[in-house]
């Protein structure tokens, strides 16, 4: 393989010693993508019909069950948490630990069942929209006819989930919701651990839209780990609030769409030429940092 020329050499060798400064490019970045998703979502009234006809009906039975836990869990775990936190710290970690526990609950009664058919809508009507047509096209039937890329998607013709349910995700949830008892650091360790692995599950459609095997998933979750933790610590403070975490859902599965338009771009763009200065300034962005992560 030929070595590198030297103007890339020399970028490489400048991106090195400037790692802790793209770190936090590529925190931002990525860390971005959630809110993007809500404008994306907001401006594209076509959307609107995939939330109210599906998640509507869902988001107020979430409020039923937000609205037992604060009245009957809420008040004994602030009186149990102010023994170890303080009153003022109490409020913040007993709030916080509803939130969750009611996520729990709603996302082992309706999520893995009746929200991942209308994420997936969302994420592939969003590459359409992008332009990337033709990545969705193999694995479901299209009407090219149709006014705008919601109404362009008909039945998919191969296995369609956004991410993989299991009950591995609910028992890491009640696993860690312990975290919260743990003052100050406890409730931000809660929300980027779990945002982690949601982070990691965000391109669960991508993966399967390009047709990569176990080898390869891993190999591009390794590529952006940094990345994903914080796309998924943004997405998971969204999913916490009460009677909207439906809708988060659908705008936070926007984001990561548009992520990965992002990434498409810059590959296709670089497709039968050799390595530039530019790619590799361009790889320090979010979406393709040029180094991989190794983290805990």
């Amino acid at each position: 393989m030929p070595s590198d020329p030297e103007p890339v050499r020399n970028i490489r060798a400048r991106l090195t010693a400037g790692r802790p400064t793209n770190y936090l490019v590529r925190a931002a970045k990525s860390a971005y993508y959630p809110l993007e998703g809500i404008w994306y979502f907001l401006r594209r009234p076509y959307f609107y019909p995939v939330f109210v006809g599906r998640l509507l009906p869902l988001s107020i039975i979430s409020l039923l069950v937000y609205f037992i836990l604060f009245t009957f869990a809420f008040l004994p775990q602030l009186a149990f948490l102010a023994i170890f936190h303080g009153w003022a710290g109490a409020w913040v970690n007993a709030i916080v630990l509803v939130l969750g526990e009611g996520l729990v609950v709603i996302q082992g009664i309706f999520e893995g069942f009746f929200v991942d058919e209308c994420r997936v809508d969302v994420f592939d009507a969003t590459l359409i929209d992008k332009g990337f047509t033709d990545l969705v096209a193999p694995q479901r039937i299209l009407f090219y006819d149709a006014p705008n890329p919601v109404k362009m998607l008909g039945k998919p013709t191969t296995r369609a989930e956004y991410q993989p349910w299991s009950i591995v995700q609910i028992a890491e949830l009640v696993f860690f919701l312990p975290l919260n008892l743990i003052p100050v650091v406890g409730t931000p360790a809660f929300i980027m651990i779990t945002g982690a692995r949601l982070g990691k599950l965000s391109h669960h459609r991508w993966f399967t839209l390009k047709g990569l095997d176990r080898k390869a998933r891993k190999k591009e979750i390794d590529l952006r780990s940094w990345e994903y933790l914080w796309f998924g610590t943004v997405a998971m403070i969204f999913e916490l609030v009460p009677i909207l975490n439906f809708f988060f859902l659908l705008t936070s599965t926007a984001g990561a769409a548009l992520w990965v338009a992002r990434i498409e771009e810059r590959a296709r763009v670089r497709v039968g030429r050799p390595i530039t200065a530019e790619d590799v300034v361009a790889q320090t962005t979010a979406d393709e940092p040029v180094y991989h992560d190794d983290l805990v």
